[in-house]
């Protein structure tokens, strides 16, 4: 293992090697392929690591002692948490470029559909729908959003906090995009009742379910317990069930063919979030020195918060006999779901 400034006590040039020591481009990592990524360059050691070329330990620590980041704000552990390099490679700019592509195609969407008075043709029992059980499932995503946005601050490398931050980003893009959705056809719409999809957050039995699987999540304490129950458990248990197995594949047996368009980008947000999660969790739970251990703890965590979705995806299940046009039962989608976080866990050695 080459030396770093911490192991040999000194900073000044010359007393440690590190991967590109004897060469102009000062590079203090080693890349994951043959060469380093625009993302690794991006991204590797820009947090820093008292481990890792800091001599003079946490120049910032809290009133208690502890220092920025600390390895205890999770109960998973790590011979490297350097390792981990996001399999989507997003960074910055490249997070920014792909947000302002989909708000882009989005807007398109709604504006082209309003235009041409789509959102009339609606079957009515659909329209209620949309008020009610769409602007519900908003305060679902806005609230797993705000808790990866807390979860991220903890994250002991910047590559693991920069996959839980866009991770939140897509989360409240989609509830931004889903509250102006619905404002902008609510205009063309007669009745229209923007409070519908609140009241039935707080007050419908259906959805009280999924509340509490989300307001568990957001008051966990364990950042990567966040991270691991959004993206292993309740995403394919609930989030792909309610986006896929509803929304997309009812809404055009009803006439309606603008949400699946301004639905879409999530499933696609979701399959390199899951991608990212997996990576994460694998290297993990299968740590020379602590994978047993991570590996129980992970059980652990699906055990908890699968009973949770359960719950809620049970709650769910009245809404698919609402519209007037059924083309997919619940208990297809709800199998699918199953196969789902059955062939996610089989990637990571963990049991349903």
């Amino acid at each position: 293992m080459p030396a770093t400034s911490s192991s040999v006590g000194s900073g000044a040039a010359g007393a440690a090697i590190f991967a590109d020591s004897d060469s102009r481009k000062y590079r203090y990592f080693d890349p994951k392929g043959q060469r380093a990524t625009h993302y690794e360059d991006m991204t590797v050691d820009v947090q820093p690591d008292p481990e890792r070329y800091l001599i003079q330990d946490w120049i910032i620590s809290f009133a208690d002692g502890k220092g920025a980041y600390v390895k205890q704000n999770t109960a998973a552990q790590s011979s490297n948490w350097h390792a981990f390099r996001a399999p989507d490679q997003e960074w910055e700019r490249t997070h920014y470029q792909r947000q302002s592509k989909i708000e882009t195609m989005v807007q398109s969407v709604i504006n082209n559909a309003r235009k041409s008075g789509t959102p009339k043709t609606f079957d009515k029992a659909w329209v209620k729908i949309l008020q009610t059980q769409l602007g519900a499932w908003k305060h679902a995503e806005f609230g797993l959003g705000t808790s990866l946005m807390q979860a991220q601050r903890y994250g002991y490398t910047q590559m693991i906090n920069n996959a839980t931050l866009t991770n939140s980003s897509y989360k409240l893009r989609l509830a931004q995009d889903i509250t102006l959705y619905l404002a902008e056809i609510g205009m063309d719409l007669p009745g229209w009742d923007d409070e519908l999809g609140k009241k039935a957050w707080l007050e419908d039995k259906n959805w009280q379910g999924t509340r509490e699987a989300v307001e568990t999540i957001m008051g966990a304490t364990d950042y990567l317990e966040q991270y691991f129950a959004i993206n292993i458990v309740f995403e394919p248990l609930v989030g792909e069930m309610f986006r896929s197995g509803f929304l997309m594949q009812i809404a055009a047996a009803n006439h309606d063919f603008i949400t699946p368009a301004v639905i879409s980008a999530a499933e696609a947000d979701y399959e390199r979030n899951l991608a990212n999660t997996i990576d994460l969790m694998h290297l993990l739970a299968n740590d020379e020195k602590h994978g047993a251990a991570n590996k129980k703890l992970f059980q652990g965590w699906v055990k908890k918060h699968g009973a949770l979705a359960d719950k809620a995806a049970t709650g769910l299940q009245p809404i698919w006999s609402m519209p007037h046009s059924k083309p997919v039962a619940f208990a297809d989608v709800r199998a699918k779901s199953e196969e789902r976080i059955g062939q996610i866990l089989g990637e990571l050695g963990l049991k349903r």
